[in-house]
Formats: C-alpha cells, structure tokens, sequence
C-alpha cells in the first residue's frame, strides 16, 4: 500500500481522531538503510547560558537536584530563592552515559542565537550574526532529511523553541540545494498551545469583520509554514496534505486540553514550573504524539542571570529536573524506549566576572561577553546501555559545539553521506560503543 493511501486510510478509520502514520514498530516510516547506532536523537540546547561553575562544578552547592535530597548542600545566602522540586527517582543522567566536561563554544560571539546556530549547524558564525537572515550553511534539519536514505518525512524532524524571538529561521538555511523543502517543523507551545497562548487567539464568534480577516491572515500564514515548498524568507517547511492534517489535529486537541486544565501542572510541582519546563513538557507531547527520530528542543530561563544570580542557579535546577523528565518520558515511549540518544549542550556560558547588578541575596548577576569562561560549556550524551559507551564515563576529550551536527548525523547514520567539508567537527566517538 501507498504512505498516503495508508495515512488517509488510517485517518478514516479513526472517526478524527489522531493516528501517527507509523507503519514499523521501531517508530520509523522507513527502514534504516545506513549503519545506525540509534533511530532517535534529542538534542536539548540547556538552557540560555548556563556557566560550568555552577552546573559542573557546584560552586553554589547543589545545582543540579540528582545527588543531594531538597535544597541541601546549597549556599545558605541563595537557598531562600530556591524552589522545592521533586527527587528525582532512580540513576543520574550521568550514570546513563558519557559527560564531556571539557567543551568549549570556541569561536564568534557568544550569544544566544548565534549559539543556537553553531549547535544546529555544525559551523561557527565569526560576525554578528543578522537575526533577520537564516543561517548560511545546512542545518541539522537539512541534512538529515537530504541525506538520510530513505529521505524522512518532516513529521519525523521537530524543533521546539521555548522563545520565539529568530528560532524559526534556524529550522532551514539559505544555501544551495537545500532549503525549506528539507526543513523541519517549528512550533513554539508556550505561546500557543496555552491558556495565554488560545485566549489571545480570542473567540471565533465575538470577532468584527476586521478582527475575522486578521484571523484569517494569521491562518493563511500558519497554513504555509506547513505546505511550502519554496526557499523563501519565512518559516515554510513541506509537510503532504495528510500529514498538516495529523499535525493540525494534534495542536486542535493540545488546544482542547489547555483549556479544560490538563495543562495547569502537568508535572505536578505547582508553581515552580517555569518556562524551560512547560516547553519540555511540550516537546514530550510531541515525542509521545509523533516518535520523531529528530527532536530539538530549548530551554532559555537561565538567561535571568543578566540580572538575578539566584533566580539563575534556581533555574538550572529546574532545567536539570526538566531533562531527567524528558529522559523519563523517553524511556516510557513505545518506539524511543532504548532506541533513543538524548544530548544536552548549552550554546554557551557566562563571564568569569560579574556586573554591577545585584538580587535580594546580595548575589552579583552575569553576563556573556565573549570571555574565556563564558566559552566553558558540557556535553552530556545518554542512551541505551548497549548503544553508549561505559555508563558513568567522564570524557576528557576536548570536544565542541561544532561536533554536535556530526555527532547526530553518524547516530543517526547519514554522517557519510554528507558532503566532504560541510562539516567543520567531528563525531563525539568517545561517547559510543
């Protein structure tokens, strides 16, 4: 049978309701064709400028919510800024894979965007970068849809950003022969699929005339960011017909649940979910929804540090707690159980030297200016015990930011597939079997 003629077979026989056109139990619309050492990656870009010393090092105590019970170990002058979280159950993320404390962000100026765009294309930015522009050179998206063989649907390439800002320009370039028609499909939850996000989308039947050709505007726009099949400056992305139809579903009933409370605290910890974690939860319904076998998701509140140091180290807790989550959901997913590799990078860190600015706790804020430590960052890589190297392994390799794209793409087994010289790193070998 035809993919179409099975995804609108399935979709009838659903009465409406939503069926992932998955034909192999892996998950996969395809078979494998290359040498694969996983079929699902999940990158997360933690967390909006996140510096070693309080996430590698602890210099605050303990950041990270995996070795110590509540809030202890904490620097007593920051833990009244502390939020009570959840222990996590069961091995750190450590234990589950290969650390690689010695990253670095080496080159360009260190800034989110242009942090974002090393990770996602494999290639440093020496200049400003113009946020109006999309990268120069493939990213992750292009290439895995262009050079994976069979080539993948865009159902099977999401990049979920928790701030809208340029984010979507990165889900395709500008460079010959690759483009939207290889791009992945962009959403950023928290704005739409929310209680905020559905009340400002207002009430179809209270609308004027004017109001009701605005709304239609703004759903011609949405429509084309799913359908185009063109190189042009806006976030287009080809999906067929069937597949905008299972993805307009899905946010339909992510609409429905947002308003009848599912939403509220989907994680159970009240009001210390913040943004970072509202936008994983996202990118888990998604996983859950459509078993991509590339997801890339983001976390910005660690980016308070410009101004409040412990509202910072609170949030790195939460960023921490937020990806041991995702891993959870992960591991409790038919078709990623086992067969999924989990990456967690920041995009960069913060100065070594404080500004002038400072919180409640007497604490100094930081800002990332290019400094050597700002250029400080991890690399944590998960996955089945079979699949990564010896678990608890603290690499001392000198990795970075650059070796990320290369990394995916021999996971994802499409690494020699891509032009010689496209790629300026080199697979994190060092992490697998």
């Amino acid at each position: 049978m035809q993919r179409r003629g099975f995804i609108k077979k399935a979709a009838l026989a659903t009465a409406g309701a939503f069926a992932a056109p998955y034909i192999l139990p892996s998950g996969r619309l395809f078979a494998a064709s290359g040498n694969r050492i996983a079929n699902h990656v999940v990158l997360c870009l933690f967390a909006g400028g996140v510096r070693n010393f309080e996430s590698m090092h602890k210099a605050e105590g303990n950041l990270m919510p995996f070795t110590l019970t509540g809030n202890e170990g904490i620097n007593p002058q920051i833990i009244g800024g502390m939020d009570a979280l959840p222990t996590p159950t069961g091995q750190r993320l450590q234990q589950q894979g290969t650390l690689f404390k010695e990253f670095r962000f080496a080159q360009g100026p260190t800034g989110h965007f242009s942090g974002h765009s090393t990770a996602i294309t494999g290639q440093y930015n020496l200049a400003d970068i113009n946020l109006k522009q999309r990268p120069a050179t493939p990213t992750l998206f292009e290439y895995y849809r262009k050079h994976n063989s069979p080539s993948m649907s865009a159902l099977n390439a999401w990049w979920i950003s928790n701030a809208l800002g340029p984010y979507p320009a990165l889900n395709f370039s500008n460079y010959p022969g690759y483009g939207a028609q290889y791009g992945a499909n962009f959403i950023q939850p928290g704005s739409i699929i929310s209680i905020p996000g559905y009340n400002a989308l207002g009430d179809p039947k209270g609308f004027t005339t004017l109001e009701n050709e605005k709304v239609k505007g703004l759903r011609q726009f949405m429509d084309d960011n799913f359908s185009r099949n063109t190189t042009s400056g806006d976030a287009g992305v080809t999906n067929t017909e069937e597949e905008a139809a299972l993805i307009e579903t899905y946010i339909n009933n992510s609409f429905d649940e947002a308003v009848a409370g599912q939403y509220d605290n989907p994680w159970g910890v009240g009001a210390s979910m913040n943004s970072d974690m509202y936008n994983v939860f996202f990118a888990e319904e998604i996983i859950k929804q459509f078993k991509p076998e590339l997801t890339v998701v983001n976390m910005q509140d660690i980016d308070v540090c410009h101004a409040n140091f412990t509202s910072y180290c609170n949030n790195i807790r939460k960023a921490d707690y937020a990806l041991w989550h995702l891993w959870q959901t992960i591991q409790a997913t038919p078709g990623m159980a086992n067969d999924t590799i989990l990456i967690a990078v920041p995009e960069h860190g913060r100065n070594e030297n404080p500004n002038t600015i400072v919180d409640m706790y007497g604490k100094y804020a930081l800002d990332h200016t290019s400094d050597e430590v700002s250029r400080q960052i991890f690399c944590l890589v998960v996955g089945p015990p079979d699949k990564v190297i010896q678990n608890q392994v603290v690499s001392t390799v000198t990795g970075e930011s650059i070796d990320t794209v290369p990394t995916i793409a021999k996971i994802l087994g499409f690494y020699n597939d891509i032009p010689g010289g496209m790629l300026s790193g080199t697979p994190l070998d060092q992490a697998f079997v």
